[in-house]
């Protein structure tokens, strides 16, 4: 078997708001529950398993590969939101996106402060 993947968890205040987050951002299905866990599944199989915490949360970066039709869906949900958005990671470059490797990306956060990231191709993929 090769090395993939699998799950990753995501410490959050409220895991119902947060995984609800994602997966209506991402236009995804609704999470589900397995064990203490809300779990969004991607497509490719992995998931995030939201789990509440107390306390401090430091912030984790996720960055999902998409295809250009979702990225339009998912940056349209962004901004209904209204929600900040950023071409870079330091978040210097507020309300653009960027357009590395002949794609496009763009930065945004979730409830409890996580830097979530979507992109049209991978980085180091094509011209920048």
């Amino acid at each position: 078997m090769s090395v993939q993947l699998n799950h990753t968890i995501v410490w959050s205040r409220d895991k119902r708001k947060s995984a609800k987050f994602l997966a209506e951002t991402l236009g995804l299905p609704a999470p589900a529950r397995f064990g203490p866990f809300l779990v969004v599944t991607l497509e490719n199989g992995a998931s995030l398993d939201f789990h509440d915490k107390d306390g401090e949360i430091a912030s984790q970066h996720y960055a999902f590969l998409v295809g250009e039709a979702e990225f339009d869906a998912i940056f349209g949900r962004i901004k209904a939101q209204g929600l900040g958005y950023w071409a870079d990671p330091a978040q210097k470059r507020k309300g653009e996106i960027n357009r590395h490797d002949g794609g496009r990306g763009v930065y945004f956060e979730d409830p409890d402060g996580h830097l979530l990231e979507i992109i049209t191709r991978p980085y180091g993929s094509g011209s920048a």
